[in-house]
């Protein structure tokens, strides 16, 4: 273990093995770092903060602060960080609130780019990817392997399903499918993230069914929504990943999806 003569650890913090604390870092009384967490530099990990093994945070990073949320009184709230995360500079990661889940939820091996931001309240998945400024809102959930763009922003109790991908400088007023890509200012479902399916080892017989579930659900015109979907969850039954997006859709949920963009207008929800 390596704590810098200026650094402050406050008593009541649990260190593991191998932990390193640099220069001007706070570590609060309710902080639990696991073995070989290493803070670089003028990092704060306050609150009832858990950091998982082997997670580097960067100079500037907050992590645990109170949630930002008018009225909010919660002093039970939580921060739960994996392990193997790369927290860069400046990034802010919030205690969960009073009004929500009470804890704020961050999978293992994520990469969080400088000045990204994860609020109050979130579930945030295994290998996620936030590139600089990228920022949720309270509430949100992120399944695994999801990649934001640079300073692109997800609403409050929006879902950004696993796989998928919102491009930069893009906003997202509601939900991202399962694989899906996403892009715009008002963000619109553009397709499916063929680059990732490919990266995970998807057959291409199984990335053309996909493609095909996609057209059906979507670009037909005939049925309601959840009638194509139903109908494409019968006829890929055995593809896992269509069955992931038709169940995805067919949550409840409290934002709907997405709207689709098609050659040269948009497809409304349904």
């Amino acid at each position: 273990m390596a704590i810098h003569p200026t650094a402050i650890v406050e008593d009541g913090a649990q260190l593991g093995a191998d932990v390193e604390i640099g220069p001007f870092c706070l570590v609060g009384r309710k902080a639990k770092l696991g073995d070989g967490v290493r803070l670089i530099s003028h990092a704060s990990v306050t609150g009832d903060t858990t950091l998982g093994a082997r997670s580097v945070v960067h100079p500037g990073a907050f992590l645990g602060g109170e949630g930002q949320i008018r009225g909010n009184d919660a002093p039970q709230a939580r921060l739960v960080i994996g392990e193997d995360n790369v927290i860069r500079e400046g990034v802010t990661m919030n205690l969960g609130s009073a009004i929500g889940h009470g804890v704020t939820q961050v999978g293992a091996r994520g990469y969080f780019m400088s000045m990204s931001h994860i609020a109050h309240d979130c579930q945030v998945g295994d290998d996620v990817t936030m590139a600089n400024g990228a920022v949720l809102a309270g509430h949100v959930q992120v399944g695994d392997g999801a990649v934001f763009g640079g300073l692109s922003a997800v609403q409050q109790y929006g879902r950004i399903g696993r796989g998928a991908m919102l491009g930069g400088i893009s906003g997202a007023n509601n939900d991202v499918i399962p694989y899906g890509m996403a892009w715009g200012p008002h963000a619109k479902l553009i397709g499916l993230n063929t680059v990732g399916l490919k990266r995970r080892g998807l057959s291409h017989a199984d990335l053309h069914a996909m493609r095909a579930a996609f057209r059906a659900i979507f670009l037909e015109p005939l049925g309601s929504l959840k009638e194509r979907v139903t109908a494409a969850r019968e006829k890929w039954a055995d593809i896992a990943q269509v069955v992931e997006i038709c169940d995805f859709i067919l949550a409840p949920a409290k934002r709907s999806l997405l709207p689709v963009r098609m050659h040269g207008h948009d497809a409304d929800d349904e």
